[in-house]
């Protein structure tokens, strides 16, 4: 089959190397990246965002279907767009994605479903906002931009004169375009995503993973897109992950079907196992990154025949998985990110090339025989293991070999399972 994925990081990285697993597969990826064509993968030099160039693409190259692996596009109706062309695509349409592009309407279904999430208030105006926050709220407090913010959307307020600061720069400012904001309470936890693929009403769970969101060692400091992942995760027990399957994934997913929103893709749940139960942080429309990165690697059945097979609406009998050990994966960011990435040189393409472990790249670019950062977050080291010590020492030994001069990873991805 020929596939097209959309996207640039790690994520589409490693999905394009999962679908070449199958021989007859021929896997363009665009923009994709310079670290991708490094392995081979077929990059092509179109915009996420350039609708009509990419459903051109695919229509002169006879691509059998497309996958999209950023929420952006899906956001903005490219699944829409293309079956208009009378192109299959792989991916919740507009409304669909509305369940990551709209915090407030995903909050609604999950209450019609009867889904456990956090309590929460939505405003879209600063001084009801503002009066809400002074009126018996508890410290920390979790403040969320309704739309997309790249990952960065989702602050933790510790006192009073932080979220106000929060709320302002959100609801009058309008940081990344937002215009209503969800103020809900902290949960405190154990935090893991469940991945599935679905089909309309039918849908298959992926194996657990866990990752890394703040910047510094022992969870400390920023939010991140994501400093690393592992799957599955050892210290979430098969009960609680049922659990999560039935008391979760099935009800919101029978919800969206009854209200009307025939969803088709990759449905992300990131949850958190707290003392009255599990409760959901948020859904998302795609793969999760870094997730991804470590749940693909333990895929044994073709890619590939999942998203045709669910294209077509054909029931899959199973998908199997590797059960042995464990995938870890770190990522290597620009230092000084998330808040300003310095850009720099990363080493020669030669040691990148020789790299004993899977590298999913992201934000990086050639330049006279170097790879250098593109972005805050810059590519993946992922290997697989019998025990986490041992992927860890793998990994962080492999670090070592690189260049490290201009960039910044945590070393204790993994802890929570140890």
């Amino acid at each position: 089959m020929k596939i097209l994925v959309i996207g640039s990081g790690a994520r589409e990285d490693v999905i394009c190397k999962t679908l070449l697993k199958n021989a007859d597969n021929v896997v363009f990826c665009a923009p994709g990246n310079d670290g991708m064509k490094l392995s081979g993968i077929k990059t092509i030099s179109i915009d996420e965002d350039d609708f009509d160039r990419m459903a051109n693409f695919a229509k002169t190259n006879n691509i059998d279907f497309t996958v999209v692996g950023p929420e952006e596009p899906l956001v903005n109706g490219i699944v829409d767009f293309f079956k208009k062309n009378k192109l299959k695509i792989f991916g919740p349409n507009k409304e669909a994605a509305k369940v990551e592009g709209s915090k407030s309407f995903t909050k609604k279904i999950m209450a019609d479903a009867g889904v456990p999430t956090a309590k929460y208030e939505e405003f879209t105006d600063l001084d009801a906002a503002l009066e809400y926050l002074k009126l018996d709220q508890t410290f920390p407090i979790v403040i969320k931009a309704d739309g997309l913010a790249a990952g960065k959307g989702v602050y933790i307020s510790e006192d009073l004169g932080d979220a106000t600061k929060v709320v302002s720069e959100l609801l009058d400012g309008h940081k990344f375009n937002t215009h209503k904001v969800v103020i809900e309470e902290f949960l405190e936890g154990e935090e893991f995503s469940l991945m599935a693929f679905v089909d309309h009403k039918r849908f298959y769970p992926m194996p657990l993973a866990q990752d890394y969101k703040k910047i510094f060692d022992g969870d400390m400091g920023l939010n991140t897109g994501g400093m690393g992942a592992v799957c599955p995760v050892q210290n979430i027990s098969s009960d609680i992950e049922q659990e999560a399957i039935t008391t979760v994934l099935k009800p919101f997913i029978d919800e969206l079907h009854h209200q009307g929103i025939k969803y088709t893709g990759i449905l992300y749940a990131g949850l958190i196992l707290t003392k009255n139960g599990i409760k959901v942080i948020e859904f998302n429309a795609r793969f999760g990154d870094p997730e991804t990165e470590v749940v693909l690697p333990r895929l044994e059945s073709d890619l590939s025949m999942i998203f045709n097979s669910i294209l077509k609406h054909k029931k899959i009998s199973s998908i199997q998985w590797n059960d042995d050990g464990l995938n870890l994966g770190v990522f290597a960011v620009s230092n000084g990110y998330p808040k300003k990435p310095i850009f720099g040189s990363l080493g020669k393409i030669e040691d990148f090339k020789n790299c004993p472990l899977t590298i999913n790249y992201s934000g990086v670019r050639k330049t006279d025989g170097q790879l250098v950062s593109n972005g805050g977050r810059l590519y993946l080291l992922q290997t697989s293991a019998s025990t986490l010590k041992e992927a860890q020492d793998i990994i962080y030994a492999n670090f070592a070999k690189m260049d490290t001069r201009n960039i910044f990873y945590r070393k204790d991805i993994g802890k929570n399972s140890i």
